[in-house]
């Protein structure tokens, strides 16, 4: 059996107010198209094609490769839609997997039932069904006295009675490609929408449809407003959450933990509340992190401790301490038991191992060498208005308070600087660099301020309100 699969994600979606596709909405960081295709490797279809609408560019680009895209020119409905699909699917495929690409909760587990279903029963159609509470807009499954599926009837066109049935229809079927094309072609709009509905296919096809009744409700359902994506994304990151805990990751507060879809948690890390962890993320074993942590496309370290920081595109080393209230911008690479403490800020820097920046810095395109402590309050200025600059710090390097680093500037190994200072020459290794003016002291100046202020003349009334 050679297995195609068609996503139909040619709706517009308006209901999402938005000018991006309705299946470019992300859930988990991942656009929920992106579930629906992944969901789909359960059906192990050889060839896919996604059908769209509006918005096909955008769709396209979001798209895994080997995924193909066939362009629904008129909206003429979803029976349309699978048509222009099928067309689009080799000549070898003889079994077609549909799927909407508004349903980011699907499983491979449920897909992999279906295709079971639909092998054992020997139909020309295999449709999966959900029982829910309150059908509301979805198609009722009308079955026969015996319980063999008859037909799918939209909400707005079914009966009073047909709507009282629970049964809904969940928009994943697998046909038989010969009886799918021949009944796409007996369609009829004659309709309450003036549309095909693929949904009528499954009272057509000769050889009768059978069904497979979903475990789990909340696997079918759709998403067509921001209130429907922010339940399925509630869902999704219980999903998430669960995973990582099975996997050895302790989470105080779970609900308070958010996960994009492919980070990576190692065992014996606790997420505390307020972590998010986003796109290619990797942590790893006997971590900290958080709480009010917010790591991008990052990599941490064994044994690293990270609280309320911002690490965007960052690689921390093992046994590091970022935080409170650091910010980790794109290029920072922090070898092993680096600490940056609170109100520090990198971008584009390498911390060598051992090396201590605890408060109130900013280092720009620099480099530290292993071993060295940046004192409180020091900066690279990295920028001259034209170009960036960088700063090379040697190994064991110790830097006053209140220094500034004009760049391009180097610090030897084992060199001081005086707090302070403003650095704009090379510093020879093992010397200290002194850049300030001499202090001196004026004595008596506190009484001679005194002795002025007490001279001036008092103000009268009317001056002071004036």
């Amino acid at each position: 059996m050679s297995v195609g699969a068609i996503v139909l994600a040619a709706g517009e979606g308006t209901r999402m107010r938005s000018a991006t596709p309705k299946v470019l909405h992300t859930l988990a960081g991942r656009p929920m198209l992106r579930w629906v295709l992944e969901a789909l490797e359960g059906a192990e279809a050889a060839r896919t094609v996604v059908v769209v609408g509006m918005g096909a560019e955008a769709v396209r680009e979001a798209l895994p490769d080997g995924v193909a895209v066939a362009v629904q020119a008129e909206r003429l409905g979803t029976g349309d839609a699978a048509r222009v699909g099928l067309e689009a699917l080799d000549a070898s495929v003889d079994t077609v997997v549909v799927a909407c690409g508004d349903t980011p909760l699907l499983t491979r587990g449920l897909l992999a039932r279906l295709m079971a279903a639909h092998r054992s029963a020997g139909r020309d159609a295999t449709l999966v069904t959900a029982q829910l509470d309150d059908p509301g807009a979805y198609g009722r499954v009308v079955r026969g006295p015996d319980g063999e599926v008859l037909r799918i009837v939209e909400a707005r066109d079914a009966s009073p009675e047909e709507l009282l049935g629970r049964e809904i229809n969940a928009g994943l079927y697998a046909f038989d490609r010969a009886a799918l094309e021949e009944a796409l072609g007996r369609l009829s709009r004659a309709n309450s929408q003036g549309e095909l509905y693929l949904t009528d296919v499954v009272g057509i096809v000769p050889g009768g449809a059978a069904a497979v009744v979903a475990d789990d409700p909340g696997e079918v359902l759709g998403v067509n407003s921001r209130v429907e994506l922010a339940e399925a994304e509630a869902v999704v990151q219980a999903r998430l959450r669960r995973e990582l805990m099975l996997a050895g990751v302790s989470m105080p507060d779970p609900s308070r933990v958010y996960l994009d879809a492919g980070v990576r948690v190692g065992e014996d890390t606790i997420l505390f509340p307020g972590t998010h962890l986003r796109g290619a993320t990797e942590v790893g074993s006997r971590c900290a992190i958080g709480p009010d942590v917010v790591a991008t496309d990052s990599e941490v370290g064994d044994g690293t401790t990270i609280m309320s920081a911002h690490l965007v595109r960052s690689r921390v080393g093992r046994c590091c301490q970022i935080g409170p209230f650091a910010y980790l911008r794109p290029g920072s690479e922090l070898a092993d038991g680096v600490k940056v403490g609170t109100y520090v800020e990198l971008k584009n820097t390498r911390l060598a191992e051992g090396v201590k920046v605890p408060h109130l810095s900013y280092l720009g395109d620099a480099a530290v060498g292993a071993g060295s402590n940046i004192g409180a309050g020091n900066i690279t200025a990295n920028y001259d208005g034209d170009a960036k600059h960088r700063t090379e710090i040697g190994e064991r390097v110790f830097t006053s308070c209140d220094c500034v680093f004009v760049a391009p500037v180097r610090i030897g190994d084992g060199a001081w600087t005086g707090a302070g200072s403003i650095i704009t020459e090379d510093v020879p290794a093992g010397a200290l660099g002194i850049a300030r003016a001499r202090q001196r002291n004026i004595e008596g100046y506190a009484e001679r301020r005194a002795a002025a202020r007490r001279a001036r003349p008092t103000p009268t009334t009317s001056e002071v309100e004036s």
